[in-house]
Order: C-alpha cells, then sequence, then structure tokens
C-alpha cells in the first residue's frame, strides 16, 4: 500500500524539539538564511518608491518640501507597520509557529469554533499543538465571551469570517503576481541610464519578460539549490544600497536627518493636500513584503526574524531612502521620470555592479513571494478552500519548500500579461500597493481577534490595536483604491476570481459532507445484516475510504446492495485535516470498533497538520495494521459486553505511528512481533505478523489478531467513491449554476485526491455515486 505520509513525523515534528531552547548559533543561522528568504521583497522596494510616489501626482519642488515629507511618510510607515506591528506584535501571534493569514483562522477556529467543516472531534482537542500555547478556549471573560460565543451562533459570521481570510490570501496570491512584474520591471529601468533612450524603449519590457519567464522556469528545481544563494545576494544588495545612502547623506545633505521628523508629514499634506494623499499609494510600496515576515514563519522563528530584521534590513532600508532625499535635495531639474528614480543616485562610475545586483536581489524578491503563494495555496487546499493540485516536494529535508506546477504557469501568465499589459511601473505600482495593504488590513482585523480570542487580553486593548494600526492602513488604502482605473483594477479583479473559485470549492465540499452526513446508514442496520453482513466474507481486508468521521457510509450500503461478497476485516479508513500545523506521529491514528466483535469492522482516521508534508512510504501499512492491532490488544474487557449502539463510536482510541515499535519488543508477554520479509532482493517488502504466546491476553482478543494477520497475510483491498455533485430539484438558479456549473467543473479539472492515486490500481475499486445536494 503506498500512501502518504508526512515528513514531519521523524524528521522534523516532536513536543520534545518544538519546545527545545534554541542556542545563539542556530538563532543567528536562521536569521541568516532568513535574509535570502524572506527579506528579498522587502530590500528591494528603494528601486521604485520614490519612483512611484512622484510619477504623477506630486512634484520635486525647490522648497524640498515634498521630498522630506515623502521621507518622512516612509521612515514613519517602515518603524509602524514592520517594525512595531509585525516585528513585536503579529509575530507573537503564529499558529504553533506558522504564520500567515489562514494560520491565523485556524488559530481562531480552535479558540472559537468558527470552522465552517463540521468533521471536528473532541478526540481532535487533545493533540498537543491543538492547545500547546495553553490557553483554553474556554477561558474567556466578560465581552470577550459575549464575543466567542456570538460567533459561535452565527453562521452568517462565520462565513464573514472565513470570507475575510479568503480575501487575504486571494490577495497574496495576487500579489505573487505583481511583486515579480514591479520587482524586475524596475531593476531593469536602470538600463536607460546605461544606453540611449533610442535602444531603451526596445529592450526594456523584454529583457523583463526574459527574465520573468526564467525565473517561473527554474521554479521547478526548488529553492534548496538555488538557497545558499540568496542570502548573500541580499546581503550584498543591502550592502550596495545602505553605503550608498551613506555616501549621498555625507557628501550631498548631512541635514537630511531632520526630515525624520512627523511635521514634515504635516507640511507635506498641507502643502500637496489631495494630490499629497494621492501619493501614498507609492509610499506604502516602502513596506511591500513585510507580510513575507509573519507567512514565512513556519521555515524560521521569531527571534531569528526580529534580529534579521531590526539590526539588519531596517537600518539599510532607512540609510538608502535617506540617501535618495539627500540626493535629491540638490538636484532639481528634471527631465524624465527616470531622474527621480533609485539609479540617478548611484554614483556613474557603479551603476552596472549595481545594476547586476539589483536584477539578481529582484529575482530573490520574486522567488519569495511566489514560493509563499504556493504554500499558502497547499494550506487551502489542506483545509478545503480550494481545488486539490499537483503538489511537489522539492527538498526532503525542509517541509515548506514545495513547487506547484498549475499555480506556477498560472502566475507566469499572469504576471507576462501585467508586465506587457502596463509597460511602465506606475500603473504596476498601483495594483501592487493596493494588494499590499489589503492583505495588512486582514492581518490587523483577524489579529484584533486573536487578542481576544486567544490571549485572553483586554477588549479594549484589541480595539486600540485595530483602530491605531487599522487607520494607518486605511489611510493607505483609500490613497491606492482612488487609482482604481489607473491599474489598482487589477488585484481587484485577481482576486474575485480566486475568491470564486476557493468559495465555490469549498461550499461544494460542505455540501457533499453534509449529504455523507445526512445519508449515512444506521448502525442498526448493520446489526440486522447478522456476522456475516447479509453476504459472503473473504479472506483479506476490505479498506474502505470515507470522508465521515463517524457512521457508516452511504458507499458502503450501496456497495454491499450490488455485490454479494465482502472482506472478512472491514476498516472504514478516513484521511482528516485538523486545524493545526502539524500532528505528530504518536497521535496519528484514531481507532475503534463499529458493531461487536465478531463482525470484525473498525474505523480508523488519519489526522494531519495543514503544514504536514507526505512522501510514498509502505510503512504507512504497517502503521495501519499495527494501530488496529494496538487497539484490539488494549481494548477494554468491558466494552465488549451488551449490543453496541451509536455513542459506541465515540469509544475511540488515539494510537500513534510510533507504536510499531513497541510491538517489536522481545520483553514484552503482551507485544506482537513485527518481522520484514524479503522474498527478492528487488521486490517490495511486505509485512509478517507473529503473536507470540501469552497467558494474559484475552482468548478473543488472540483470536481477533490471528484473524487480522492471516487477513493481512491475504491482502488487501481499496474501495473508494467517486461521486458526482447536483443540485437537487427545486434548489434556486445561483446554487444550480454553483454545483452544476462551477463545482462540476473544478472537480473535474482538478487532480485526485493524492491517497487515490497512491492506492495499487490492481487492488482497488471505485463505487460510483450521485449526490443530489
Amino acid at each position: 500500500m503506498f500512501l502518504r505520509r508526512p515528513v514531519m513525523d521523524i524528521e522534523a515534528w516532536s513536543p520534545e524539539r518544538s519546545i527545545k531552547k534554541e542556542s545563539w548559533k542556530t538563532v543567528l543561522t536562521l536569521a541568516y538564511q532568513s535574509l535570502g528568504v524572506v527579506y528579498g521583497d522587502l530590500s528591494t522596494s528603494p528601486l521604485y518608491v520614490y519612483k512611484s510616489t512622484f510619477a504623477e501626482d506630486i512634484q520635486h519642488s525647490e522648497t524640498n518640501e515634498e521630498i522630506y515629507g515623502v521621507l518622512s511618510f516612509v521612515f514613519w510607515t517602515l518603524t509602524l507597520i514592520p517594525l512595531l506591528k509585525y516585528v513585536f506584535i503579529v509575530l507573537r501571534a503564529g499558529d504553533n509557529g506558522e504564520g500567515g493569514t489562514f494560520a491565523l483562522y485556524t488559530l481562531l477556529c480552535r479558540h472559537a469554533r468558527v470552522g465552517t467543516l463540521p468533521n471536528g472531534q473532541l478526540a481532535d482537542e487533545d493533540l498537543y499543538e491543538y492547545m500547546k500555547d495553553g490557553i483554553s478556549s474556554g477561558s474567556n471573560k466578560g465581552l470577550g465571551m459575549k464575543l466567542r460565543s456570538t460567533l459561535e451562533k452565527h453562521k452568517l459570521l462565520q462565513k464573514m469570517l472565513l470570507i475575510l481570510a479568503l480575501i487575504g490570501t486571494c490577495m497574496v496570491i495576487g500579489d505573487g503576481v505583481l511583486t515579480p512584474a514591479i520587482s524586475v520591471f524596475s531593476a531593469v529601468s536602470g538600463l536607460e541610464l546605461v544606453v540611449s533612450k533610442h535602444h531603451h524603449q526596445y529592450i526594456e519590457v523584454p529583457v523583463a519578460c526574459i527574465i520573468l519567464v526564467f525565473l517561473f522556469y527554474l521554479q521547478h528545481y526548488g529553492t534548496h539549490r538555488l538557497g545558499f544563494l540568496f542570502a548573500p545576494i541580499v546581503i550584498t544588495w543591502l550592502f550596495c544600497i545602505s553605503s550608498i545612502g551613506v555616501y549621498n547623506i555625507f557628501h550631498w545633505n548631512p541635514h537630511v536627518y531632520k526630515a525624520l521628523s512627523p511635521y514634515y508629514m504635516y507640511k507635506f499634506l498641507k502643502k500637496t493636500r489631495r494630490d499629497g494623499w494621492m501619493s501614498l499609494g507609492g509610499i506604502l510600496l516602502c513596506i511591500t513584503g513585510s507580510e513575507a515576515m509573519f507567512a514565512d514563519l513556519g521555515h524560521f522563528s521569531q527571534l531569528s526574524i526580529k534580529i534579521a530584521f531590526s539590526f539588519v534590513v531596517y537600518p539599510s532600508l532607512i540609510l538608502a531612502y535617506m540617501g535618495q532625499a539627500a540626493y535629491l535635495s540638490k538636484h532639481h531639474v528634471i527631465e524624465s521620470d527616470y531622474q527621480i528614480g533609485f539609479y540617478v543616485s548611484v554614483p556613474e562610475k557603479i551603476r552596472w555592479p549595481v545594476l547586476a545586483i539589483a536584477i539578481l536581489a529582484a529575482v530573490v524578491g520574486s522567488q519569495a513571494i511566489i514560493t509563499g503563494t504556493f504554500s499558502i495555496i497547499k494550506q487551502c487546499c489542506a483545509l478545503g478552500c480550494f481545488p486539490r493540485v499537483n503538489i511537489i516536494h522539492t527538498s526532503s529535508k525542509i517541509c515548506g519548500q514545495i513547487y506547484i506546477p498549475e499555480i506556477n504557469w498560472t502566475l507566469m501568465v499572469l504576471c507576462l500579461a501585467v508586465t506587457l499589459g502596463f509597460r511602465d511601473t506606475k500603473h504596476i505600482s498601483n495594483a501592487s500597493g493596493l494588494a499590499v495593504i489589503t492583505v495588512m488590513l486582514v492581518t490587523t482585523c483577524l489579529t484584533s481577534l486573536v487578542i481576544v480570542l486567544c490571549w485572553n487580553k483586554s477588549v479594549l486593548l484589541a480595539i486600540c490595536f485595530i483602530l491605531f494600526f487599522g487607520s494607518v492602513e486605511a489611510l493607505y488604502f483609500s490613497a491606492s483604491l482612488i487609482k482604481f482605473r489607473e491599474g489598482a483594477w487589477v488585484p481587484i479583479a485577481l482576486s474575485l476570481i480566486f475568491l470564486a473559485i476557493m468559495y465555490t470549492w469549498h461550499y461544494g465540499t460542505l455540501k457533499k459532507y453534509e449529504f455523507d452526513v445526512q445519508n449515512k446508514v444506521s448502525i442498526n442496520w448493520l446489526l440486522g445484516l447478522g456476522p456475516n453482513l447479509g453476504i459472503v466474507r473473504v479472506r483479506g481486508i476490505g479498506l474502505i475510504h470515507t470522508e465521515l468521521v463517524s457512521g457508516i457510509p452511504a458507499i458502503f450500503s450501496h456497495f454491499v446492495t450490488n455485490l454479494p461478497a465482502f472482506h472478512q476485516v472491514l476498516v472504514l479508513f478516513c484521511i482528516k485535516y485538523v486545524p493545526v500545523p502539524h500532528v505528530g506521529p504518536e497521535e496519528r491514528f484514531l481507532v475503534g470498533r463499529i458493531g461487536p466483535k465478531e463482525y470484525r469492522v473498525y474505523r480508523c482516521i488519519a489526522r494531519y497538520g495543514y503544514r504536514d508534508t507526505m512522501i510514498d512510504d509502505v510503512a504507512f501499512e504497517k502503521d495501519l495494521v499495527c494501530s488496529i492491532a494496538e487497539f484490539i490488544r488494549s481494548e477494554r474487557n468491558d466494552q465488549s459486553g451488551g449490543p453496541p449502539c451509536d455513542d459506541d463510536e465515540d469509544r475511540m482510541a488515539v494510537i500513534g505511528t510510533s507504536s510499531r515499535k513497541m510491538w517489536a519488543d522481545e520483553g514484552g508477554d503482551d507485544d506482537v512481533a513485527v518481522e520484514e520479509v524479503r522474498e527478492m532482493p528487488r521486490r517490495k517488502k511486505r509485512v509478517r505478523f507473529v503473536l507470540p504466546e501469552s497467558p494474559r491476553m484475552d482468548r478473543e482478543a488472540r483470536a481477533e489478531l490471528d484473524e487480522l494477520m492471516e487477513a493481512r497475510e491475504t491482502g488487501m483491498a481499496f474501495i473508494l467513491g467517486h461521486c458526482y455533485v447536483k443540485a437537487k430539484a427545486g434548489s434556486g438558479l445561483v446554487k444550480r449554476v454553483v454545483i452544476n456549473v462551477g463545482y462540476d467543473f473544478l472537480r473535474r479539472n482538478s487532480r485526485a485526491p493524492t491517497y487515490a492515486s497512491s492506492f495499487p490500481r490492481a487492488s482497488t475499486l471505485e463505487v460510483g455515486m450521485v449526490y443530489h445536494v
């Protein structure tokens, strides 16, 4: 059996490791690595901030009030949003070390039970990572408790919360389209100062497109092959812009530091008025990439990201912006809009080397947001909010390094379309600015809920947080939205398309699950069939996949009705994702019994976190069978008495995949030894179970184990449901379009579940059913 098993089980995840205090060497190493992965996008923002700000709305005058005001806005924006908000507050809101918009949503789902998929179980709340922070979901008081109960009672509020999280996710995907375009285009724009204008207008766009195609082509190699180059490139770039900034400050205007005073923001807005307000859409680009600090939290640690930003990235960016402002304060004759950009402040002798480093840094920055897009789509797929796609793991050691071909080529086509359609940084920057600030607004809203519901802080504190940071971001949001017709429509259009896809898939998945719940077979029907289930029981194990975590799926009765035979051991197998990043190997399986012992029908639920990475592994079959055997061995005798009822399905035991090691110990009297038998050198290994003599083992348990081992030696068959979802008669027009057209189109064009493609075809049987929802 070739199922997929999280690589994090063995190599990365363990409770001891997650709480182990990191050494300073480890922290500094992670900080060094984060420079190349997290801060590539943020560090390239000096390429286009001033150019985008002075593109049209305001002009650079002799009084320098405009340039000083812009510098003051840049300084305080960098200080308040990335430094104060993200470094000191939002990074603490990670979901057991994982960050991003969807991580905030899953954190809220656990503490307030606002998840929309109804497959949660009380046993899930006992997972180590479910409540690792030590805060009880019911410990809210006063207004916090009222807020929590209100969210849990009203389905409309839960849907609004989901849509808010999906909007943030869609804007991240939009940022994955726009960031490579503006970063590479701005870096290539430096050619204007080193080649003639006649040649520049013909080579800028083609060169940018070639670099973008090359960038997306490299994705299938994986970031681990190029990762060792990323950090040196970004460090070289930061050293370059900070050194040029220091040179310009001392050479042109040593008193430019006075412009850091907030007073210059007031003078700027007083003089420029509406035009100054509209120019804020260009200023906010100085914080593009800040969300990556939170989104990539799972790859590093809070402390390493804080050190890298506070001591390296932040000072370098401030010096770079001050240096550009110092140069521009002494140069007021502007021949073209390029004269206000980054390269004009670079000494002429080093422009070519700086141009080369800028292009490399732009590629690195684009790589970071593309990888982040892959990660967030993987999370959405795991939680049923995005159609299944082909996820390729490019590294056997780092779980987060993945490649999704469909998404990669879609991003490339959209990125090229944006570059060829706009052909300048003005419109692309307007589009990118709106995407960036929308993600930050969503993060602010969700973090304010985390403060109350998860941290159990005062509602007043959450209100202060959302009012302070929300007002700053709302100011930038309004300035970006006003440029709707000048490029800002692009992220809105992209977000609406992806939001429609994601919500349609989620809605169809939810309706399908509700149909399964409503049409599940009563256990009384099973009891009425008798021990033989009314059919011929043949040797072997029958593995029936179902989405249900309780009850008997309708697919089983459908199968039994049409076929007269089934296997002597039946296992209803469910693969379920829970709202935690990782599930430890010792908590992997929930195993229970359906019906009396003589029926030999079991339920096994394999639980995974939304960040768990899966690889092909034959050992999964061994884990599954050993988990059932461990359940039989440890089952209490008093559970076998009396006829079972529906409540008996709640009696499920947590059996870890690591338990099979215990079965191999030679000293235990109740153990079942596991032998790996290799028949031929090139043949796949199979598992044979040997039951030692044990006077303490119950006779019925021993007989049941003997039958399980005999069935395992015979072989395992896999029964998969292949459902067609249709809107039931009498449904409204919107529902019929969404289900019959939208969801059906996505289902037919999405990938099959990973477990389905992993089953051996020779022993797999698909049972088709039509779901009228």
